[in-house]
């Protein structure tokens, strides 16, 4: 299947003779359409006049309380966002996802006003979900099957996997939704763990469903494009999108979410979407077109210990979701090496991969298994275990704060150090048993936040000049609802009857990217003329570096590490600060339009893009001069100036006082160093040169400028990286 980009629909179509089968025409922003092509159809069809460019329809994937609590969006706090931002009434937040469980506590929709006069968004029927089960939270509701059934062939519903409709067979879309948006729902928890009031960031906004992606595999960049369409013609304020696909990334002028994402911050639209779940590993975020907020996970103050106990009494703490039965007895412990199948070797076997392990020397005991190279997953290792009768498994792994063990079935998750002990207790002990305590749920004993090991790094693998992620959130263990449909499809175990759930614990950057949604939804709230450049800036300018105790914040890793730019963009989210951010770093739509030429992609793909002609030099002075909140130079040779204009949304009579903390290595300088408003002057533009002091190949390095009035601190991250003139580097 493939998207086309055309100059002029009916003169084309009078065109093109032989029969194709259209599945969507674009009306809002793009004049094409989405049709079923073989290879040689789209060869021969790209050469008709008027066809501007033929594109392949990409399948995305998905990237998948005490949180908002965690970053103080409180009502206790008066003067703060939630307050403020009157819990996101008269916004409209669209969720592209799959789809939506309506009958969740999470979109009552007590209290709620009637949605507003200019909302255009319908509530389309399917199965299972008809118009009633829109109300005055949920305010429309579609779904999209055309292109990923063009991908995959028809989808039916008659086996219980999914549902054509808006309705939620996954969970994802469910609790992406209620994280940005959801009411509040007391004694909220997950098979008894998190418990308490779970609620969105925006509890007033209004939601509105674009289920796009399936749970037979992915969603299609043609479906998103058409939700997006859609979204922009019903009037929605902001689009969260926790979804994307892994490098190597399109070029923005080809990408399905960076083509609609533009048009719809043109039209005032801000658009959050998750940074990937492919870290720690550099040059791994996804979703890097700068009009966009690109949102990195991080961990709150919760964790969820569970004590192993072992035959001399010692204990070994780990993490787990289990609160099932048979955990009060000792069993026999074995570790996998030891018991593994014929002609398998000990290291598939000590990992406990999928049909590595003896049956019979497995049956009734605790596997502890280590994580390896080749198999990373608890819940791989807990399934092997739990199909050959075993009582439960202590996975062994890389520290991280993501319970990654299923819940329903005897699995704690412990790091190598612990591990290892058990090794050496199994080693002195002739019979070697341990038993399970029940998970539990405790706050405030972990540092936090740091940035999760999964969330993608950067810096952006497409256009390295624009620094990604933005921003970081919560994103680990977080409590939201969820479809019951979605329960059945779990891992079951003897232990654990499947009885639906209607509330769980998730982990990825999808779950950071609906707490920036809430965000921005409160910040529409109390700065509706505010672009989305704008909203951008405050949260990026405000965002802290520092834990909850004033320690800089650490990215988990291999090994863990101070976090930097690449990490966390400008930081973790401080939604009360960025009410009042003093300054702001504003960017006009035209000023993509001329980034997207400075990056040198062809006229007329970016005139077809953008549907605008605007005058612009394919100049790559531009690409760093873009009124980014952040500057990023990917290879400083000897000297460089940028340019920033910066615009007072604070006191009108202000005084601004530049501070460097230079990358290391380089030498900074700000021209002018303070910066005067007024009632006449609202705006200043002021440069940083930055001039090399080594002459060797570099690394990136990090620093901050900041601008500061003695009531605001508006702090922008600073990017380095040192090149020489030298032929045997010059494609470094």
């Amino acid at each position: 299947m493939f998207i086309l980009y055309i100059w002029g629909r009916d003169t084309l179509m009078s065109q093109i003779y032989w029969k194709i089968l259209i599945i969507r025409f674009f009306q809002t922003f793009l004049e094409g359409f989405a049709a079923v092509l073989s290879q040689s159809q789209a060869k021969l069809i790209a050469d008709v006049p008027g066809v501007v460019h033929v594109v392949p329809n990409r399948i995305l994937n998905l990237h998948t309380t005490r949180s908002w609590d965690f970053l103080q969006v409180k009502p206790q706090i008066v003067d703060g966002i939630l307050s403020e931002g009157h819990s996101g009434l008269g916004t409209i937040i669209g969720v592209m996802d799959t789809g939506i469980w309506p009958e969740s506590e999470s979109f009552r929709d007590d209290g709620m006003g009637k949605f507003p006069s200019r909302w255009k968004g319908i509530c389309q029927e399917g199965n299972r979900f008809n118009r009633s089960h829109c109300n005055r939270k949920i305010i429309g509701a579609r779904w999209y099957i055309k292109g990923y059934e063009a991908e995959f062939g028809k989808l039916s519903p008659s086996d219980g996997v999914e549902f054509l409709s808006p309705r939620d067979a996954v969970g994802h879309g469910t609790h992406t939704s209620s994280t940005a948006s959801g009411a509040e729902v007391k004694n909220a928890n997950f098979r008894g763990l998190a418990q308490g009031i779970a609620r969105g960031g925006a509890p007033s906004s209004w939601l509105a469903i674009y289920k796009v992606c399936w749970a037979t595999g992915g969603c299609s960049s043609a479906d998103l494009l058409a939700a997006i369409d859609d979204a922009i013609f019903d009037g929605v304020d902001i689009i969260s999108a926790s979804l994307g696909s892994p490098p190597p990334l399109s070029t923005y002028v080809d990408d399905a979410l960076a083509i609609g994402s533009f048009h719809a911050v043109a039209r005032g639209i801000s658009v959050v979407c998750s940074a990937g779940n492919t870290g720690p590993y550099p040059q791994t975020v996804i979703n890097t077109a700068p009009w966009v907020m690109t949102v990195a996970a991080s961990t709150i103050d919760r964790d969820f210990p569970a004590v192993i106990t072992l035959g001399n009494n010692q204990t070994v703490v780990g993490q787990s979701f289990y609160t099932g039965r048979g955990l009060n007895k000792f069993h026999p412990i074995v570790y996998g090496a030891d018991i593994a199948a014929t002609n398998i070797d000990g290291t598939s076997a000590g990992s406990c991969d999928l049909e590595t392990l003896n049956a019979t020397l497995a049956r009734g005991k605790v596997i502890l298994c280590f994580q390896s190279r080749w198999q990373r997953s608890a819940a791989i290792a807990s399934k092997s275990v739990l199909e050959l009768k075993g009582a439960g498994v202590i996975f062994a792994q890389f520290p991280t704060k993501d319970v990654s063990c299923p819940w329903s079935f005897p699995c704690v998750q412990v790091d190598f150090e612990a591990g290892t002990s058990l090794l050496t207790y199994m080693a002195a002990s002739r019979k070697p048993v341990v038993k399970f305590s029940f998970s539990k749920t405790v706050i405030g004993q972990q540092l936090a936040p740091e940035i999760a090991y999964f969330s993608s790094r950067g810096p952006s693998s497409l256009s390295p000049s624009v620094l990604k992620p933005d921003i970081a959130a919560p994103g680990v263990d977080i409590l939201a609802s969820w479809s019951p449909a979605a329960s059945s499809k779990l891992l079951n175990s003897p232990q654990t009857k499947a009885s639906p759930f209607n509330f769980k614990l998730d982990s990825g950057t999808s779950m950071a990217c609906p707490h920036i949604s809430g965000i921005v939804a409160l910040l529409k709230g109390i700065h509706p003329k505010w672009s989305p450049a704008a909203i951008k800036s405050a949260l990026v300018t405000t965002a802290s570096m520092k834990d909850e105790y004033g320690q800089n914040t650490v990215a988990e890793g291999a090994p863990h590490k101070q976090a930097d730019p690449f990490d966390y963009g400008g930081g973790n989210v401080d939604p009360n600060k960025a009410l009042d951010p003093g300054l702001i770093y504003d960017i006009k739509p035209s000023d993509y339009v001329c980034f997207l030429y400075a990056m040198g992609y062809n006229s007329t793909a970016i005139r077809l893009m953008t549907r605008v002609h605007t005058p612009c030099h394919k100049s790559v002075k531009f690409l760093r001069n873009l009124n980014l909140p952040s500057i990023t130079l990917p290879e400083l040779k000897q000297r460089m100036t940028v340019s920033r204009t910066v615009t007072n949304v604070g006191p009108v009579n202000s005084i601004y006082v530049a501070r460097i903390q230079a990358p290391a290595g380089i030498d900074v300088s700000v021209e002018p160093w303070i910066l005067t408003f007024n009632s006449t002057t609202k705006k200043l533009k002021f440069k940083v040169t930055f001039c090399s002091q080594l002459k060797v190949q570099g690394r990136y390095s990090f620093g901050n400028l900041y601008w500061e009035d003695g009531i605001h601190v508006v702090r922008i991250p600073v990017v380095v990286r040192i090149v020489i003139n030298n032929h045997l580097y010059s494609e470094t």
